[in-house]
C-alpha cells in the first residue's frame, strides 16, 4: 500500500515499509496546497528589506551576512556543496531511505516554505530505488543532520554518488528523473532536520519489539534447560510489582514453559526454591527494557508530528527561527535504548555461561559437549558472546553527554543525536548475535534432558532451529551454525514458531 504523505501522521511501521521494503510514496494534495501557500511567503521575504535568516542571510556563524535576492539560489547550492563534508563508510541504505522519507515528511507539513517539487522530487528518488551514498561520519545531530542531508540534496541536484557506484547524475537520468535547481531557502529547508536520528530511532524500535520477545524466548528455554522454575513468573506475583514491561516479559515465560515435562520433573525439587538472578530476574531486565522501548516510541512518535526546520513559515507570514533542530530528544531515547538492549544481551550471556559450567548446570556435560575433552562443545560461542557483551557495554557509553561545540561556537552545544543512532543499530545487532548463541546452547541443553520433553512452544522453536542447525556430535565449525541461528531471529521466525503454538507474545 503507497504511503501518503500530508505532514503529520506518518507511524513507525510506514517507515519501516518504504526504508526497508521498498513500499512506494506520495504526496497529499493537501500536502501540496499547504506547500505552495508556504512558498508564497517566503518569495515575499526574500525581497523584504529586513534581513531573514536562511533567506536573505548566510548560515550559523554566518547569519549577518546579508544575500542579494538574484544570489539567493547560488547560496542555496553552495550550502549543500559545502556541508556534504561526511566521511567514512557509508551509511546502511535502509537509514539514508528512511531519512528522505523523513525529510520530505517535514516539508510537506508547510512550514518551511520550500516549493512542492522539492518533496516531490524526494519521493521520486525514493519509488525509483535512486538512493543517495551518506558517509557515516559528519553529524553531531545538531541544526539537524547536517552533512548527511546534504549528501542527500547532493543527489538531488544531480551531484555526488549513489550506493550503487553510480554517480547521481547518471542514476537520475537512468530512471528518467531530472536534478533538481534549487530555489531561495530550500537548500537549508533541505538539510536543517532531525531525519537521519529519527529513521534509525524507528528501525531501532522495530527491531528492538522483536529482539526483546526473543529474548524471552530464549530465556525460557534456557531456564527449562537449567532445570529452573516457572514459579517466579506468576501473575500474582509480577501484580506487586506491576512495571508494564516486567508483566509482559514474565507472562511470555510463564506461557512458553507452560506444559514442560522438564520442568513438571523437578517442580517440588529442593534446588527450584531460587533460581540465578539470570533465569529468576529475566523479566525485571528485559521487562525494563521494554518500558524503554516505549518511552523511545514516545519520543519518536512526537517527532512524527513535527516540523523540523529553521527557520519555520507560520502561516500568518511570520518567518521565525527556532530551536527544534537539536537533536537532543532523539538522543536521549537512542542512548536509553542502547544501554537497556545492552543489559538484555548481559543477562543471556550469563545464561550462556550457566549451561556450559558443569558445576551449575544441573548435570548438563562441559560446555555440552559430546565427550567432553575430546570435544569443546560450545566453549568458544560462549567466548563471542562475551566478546559482544564488553563491546556493548563500550557503546553503551551514552553519546549524548559528548557535546563538542561548532560553527565558530554559534552551535556550542550539541546533542551527538546521530552518533547515538549509530551506536544504538549496533548494540541490536550485536544483542542479535548474542541470542543466537544462547539460542543454540538452550536447545542442545534441552535435548541433552530426553527423555524429557521441553514446553510445546519451547520445542517448536527447538524443532525451527534444527532445520538449519544440527544437534550435538563431534565438534565441528560453529559460526555457519550461529549465522544461521541469527537469521532466524532477523527474520521473525523464532517468534513466530512460538506463535503458532501459544499465540501472540506480548
Amino acid at each position: 500500500m503507497t504511503v501518503t504523505l500530508r505532514g503529520a501522521g506518518l507511524t513507525e511501521d510506514q517507515v519501516v515499509a518504504v526504508a526497508r521494503h521498498g513500499e512506494k510514496v506520495a504526496l497529499a494534495a493537501s500536502a501540496r496546497s499547504k506547500m505552495e501557500k508556504s512558498r508564497r511567503l517566503v518569495e515575499r521575504a526574500a525581497t523584504s528589506r529586513e534581513p531573514v535568516y536562511g533567506v536573505s542571510t548566510g548560515f550559523g556563524a554566518l547569519a549577518g551576512t546579508r544575500v542579494a535576492p538574484l544570489r539567493q539560489p547560488e547560496l542555496q547550492l553552495a550550502l549543500i556543496r559545502s556541508h556534504a563534508a561526511g566521511v567514512g563508510p557509508p551509511v546502511e541504505e535502509e537509514v539514508v531511505r528512511g531519512t528522505m522519507l523523513l525529510r520530505a515528511r517535514t516539508l510537506a507539513m508547510g512550514l518551511s516554505g520550500v516549493r512542492p517539487v522539492i518533496a516531490e522530487a524526494l519521493i521520486a528518488m525514493l519509488n525509483a530505488g535512486v538512493t543517495p551514498l551518506v558517509p557515516r561520519y559528519g553529524s553531531v545531530g545538531c541544526s539537524g543532520d547536517l552533512a548527511p542531508l546534504a549528501h542527500i540534496g547532493l543527489a538531488l541536484v544531480g551531484e555526488g554518488q549513489v550506493v550503487d557506484g553510480r554517480t547521481a547524475k547518471l542514476a537520475l537520468k537512468s530512471a528518467n528523473l531530472r536534478p533538481v535547481r534549487l530555489e531561495t531557502k530550500e537548500g537549508l529547508a533541505l538539510i536543517n532536520g532531525t531525519d537521519g536520528m529519527l529513521a534509525m530511532l524507528l528501525l531501532a524500535c522495530a527491531d528492538a519489539e522483536r529482539i526483546f520477545k526473543t529474548a524471552d524466548v530464549t530465556a525460557a528455554m534456557s531456564a527449562e534447560a537449567l532445570l529452573g522454575t516457572d514459579r517466579t513468573f506468576q501473575e500474582r506475583l509480577q501484580d506487586v510489582r506491576p512495571h508494564p514491561g516486567q508483566v509482559a516479559s514474565a507472562a511470555n515465560l510463564a506461557r512458553m514453559m507452560r506444559d514442560s515435562q522438564i520442568v513438571a520433573s523437578h517442580r517440588h525439587s529442593q534446588h527450584a526454591v531460587q533460581d540465578s538472578y539470570s533465569v529468576r530476574c529475566s523479566p525485571q531486565v528485559a521487562g525494563a527494557a521494554r518500558d524503554t522501548l516505549d518511552f523511545g516510541r514516545r519520543v519518536a512518535a512526537v517527532e512524527l508530528g513535527s516540523a523540523v526546520d529553521n527557520p519555520i513559515v507560520l502561516e500568518n507570514g511570520d518567518v521565525e527561527s527556532t530551536g527544534n533542530f537539536h537533536g537532543e530528544p532523539l538522543a536521549f531515547a537512542s542512548d536509553f535504548l542502547a544501554i537497556a538492549a545492552a543489559e538484555v544481551g548481559s543477562i543471556a550471556e550469563r545464561r550462556v555461561d550457566r549451561l556450559l559450567d558443569p558445576h551449575r548446570s544441573q548435570g548438563l556435560p562441559p560446555f555440552l559437549a559430546e565427550e567432553p575433552g575430546v570435544n569443546s562443545g560450545l566453549m568458544v560461542a560462549q567466548y563471542t558472546a562475551a566478546a559482544l557483551v564488553a563491546e556493548n557495554r563500550r557503546l553503551a557509553a551514552p553519546a549524548s553527554v559528548d557535546s563538542v561545540p561548532t560553527s565558530g561556537m554559534q552551535e556550542d552545544h550539541v546533542s551527538m543525536g546521530w552518533g547515538a543512532g549509530l551506536k544504538l543499530r549496533s548494540v541490536l545487532d550485536n544483542v542479535t548475535s548474542i541470542l543466537a548463541v544462547e539460542l543454540c546452547a538452550a536447545a542442545r541443553a534441552q535435548d541433552m534432558r530426553r527423555p524429557l520433553e521441553p514446553s510445546p512452544a519451547t520445542l517448536a522453536v527447538r524443532n525451527a532451529l534444527r532445520t538449519l542447525v544440527p544437534g550435538a556430535g563431534p565438534d565441528r565449525v560453529l559460526a555457519p551454525e550461529l549465522e544461521a541461528a541469527r537469521s532466524l531471529i532477523t527474520t521473525g521466525a523464532v517468534v513466530e514458531a512460538a506463535e503458532r503454538v501459544i499465540g501472540p507474545l506480548r
